[in-house]
This record gives C-alpha cells, sequence and structure tokens, in this order.
C-alpha cells in the first residue's frame, strides 16, 4: 500500500537514507516524486531543498493600485456604523485620514441613529474631497426585521452619499473585501483588523467596525479598475 510505502520513505529520510535523485523509486515501484496528495513525507525532504514559504498580502510591500484619491469606506450598522477616509497615491502606502464609530445608544430611537449615520458620512464628505464612496454590503441576516434595520441604515449612509454628488456607491460583499485585503476570504475579524492597520501602518489598534470600514476602501482600490 502506498501508506506503507510513504512510512518506509519517512524512515530512511529520519535515518539518513533519503533517496538522492527526485525520480528514484521507493519499495514497490512508487515514485518519490508520484507520492499521493496529502502524505507526511514532506516534498522539500524527498527533493533535497528548502520548501516555498507561502506568500503573505504584505511580503512585497505595500500593494499597488490603480485608483488614486480618497475612498470613504463604510460598514453600516444601526448602533455602530464604522466609517474610514483612506487616500490612495501612486507608489506611495494608503493613508488612513480620518475614522470613526458612529455608536447610537439602544435608548434612542431608530430614526435618531439614522440622523446620525447621515450627519456622520455628511461631515466627511463635507471636510474631505471624497472620490469615492464604499459600503460594505450585507449578505446574511438573521430574520426579515434585522434585515430591514441594516437597510435603512445602509440607506441612510446612502442617501447622504448621494445628496453631495456620489450618486454612484460601491457595494463589496464581505467574502470579497477580505479577498482582497487579508487574501482569504474565510479570514478572521481579527486577521482581518491585523491586516488593514499594517497596511495602513497605523499605530493604534482600530475599532472593530472602523477596521470593516478601512477595509471595505481598501478593497475597493486594489479592484478598482477605469
Amino acid at each position: 500500500m502506498a501508506s506503507k510505502h510513504v512510512r518506509q520513505l519517512w524512515a530512511a529520510k529520519l535515518a539518513g537514507k533519503a533517496a538522492s535523485a527526485p525520480g528514484a523509486k521507493a519499495a514497490g515501484g512508487l515514485r518519490l516524486d508520484e507520492l499521493p496528495v496529502g502524505s507526511l513525507v514532506p516534498v522539500s525532504a524527498l527533493r533535497g531543498k528548502a520548501a516555498a514559504p507561502a506568500a503573505h498580502p504584505l511580503a512585497d510591500g505595500p500593494r499597488r493600485q490603480s485608483f488614486a484619491g480618497q475612498v470613504l469606506g463604510i460598514d453600516p450598522s444601526l448602533r455602530g456604523t464604522g466609517l474610514a477616509l483612506i487616500e490612495f497615491a501612486p507608489g506611495r502606502a494608503p493613508v488612513l485620514l480620518r475614522c470613526r464609530t458612529v455608536s447610537v445608544p439602544a435608548k434612542r430611537s431608530m430614526a435618531f441613529a439614522l440622523g446620525e449615520i447621515s450627519a456622520a458620512v455628511t461631515a466627511f464628505l463635507r471636510d474631505f474631497e471624497v472620490r469615492h464612496v464604499a459600503l460594505e454590503q450585507t449578505i446574511y441576516v438573521q430574520n426579515f426585521q434585522t434585515a430591514q434595520i441594516l437597510g435603512a441604515a445602509r440607506g441612510a449612509a446612502i442617501a447622504a452619499a448621494a445628496l453631495h454628488g456620489h450618486e454612484d456607491v460601491w457595494e463589496y460583499p464581505p467574502l470579497r473585501v477580505k479577498q482582497a485585503v487579508v487574501g482569504v476570504g474565510r479570514a478572521s475579524k481579527e486577521q482581518m483588523a491585523r491586516t488593514v492597520m499594517a497596511l495602513l501602518g497605523h499605530g493604534r489598534a482600530l475599532a472593530s467596525d472602523e477596521a470593516d470600514a478601512a477595509g471595505v476602501a481598501l478593497c475597493h482600490a486594489f479592484t478598482w479598475r477605469e
């Protein structure tokens, strides 16, 4: 069986008797370069060379992006909307200009919360020369009422953007944001936050909603094509 030959090869390696040629055959006629996927024998050991490490999103320094200008990233939520404004320029790492979490106490009404979201987005667009606005898209909700609430928060942000001349608002699903920023679509929120802060060279830890908003802005710039 292949598993038996794999164990024999591994034992031979530990004893310093590993085969010297990549095309050498193991006992029973199994070629070393034809070992079954998932075997415990490392390819580097069989071929006599170090395996190449997996590439990290930050290994080559700041990612190149064709986008230039300021992007306002928004992670909409009725009680905790995240906002992050990032500036992009050729040959320079992205710069976080401002970030904020719009926190609204549960005792305040839905109308009040929507007003706060709209006012916060308006302040960003009024104080800076924002080129594009990007939102995190809502993919999964627990029930219809939650969908209504998230939809209202999203609508308040989009309406504020439209009133300031940003009729085109880009939306990205969480999976795509993580894939563009971290390189892994199923990355955890902690991985996402660490990567965002590393890309921005940010000294202090960002709040969770702010990190998500910054991720949306980074995703937009990294995937943008004229």
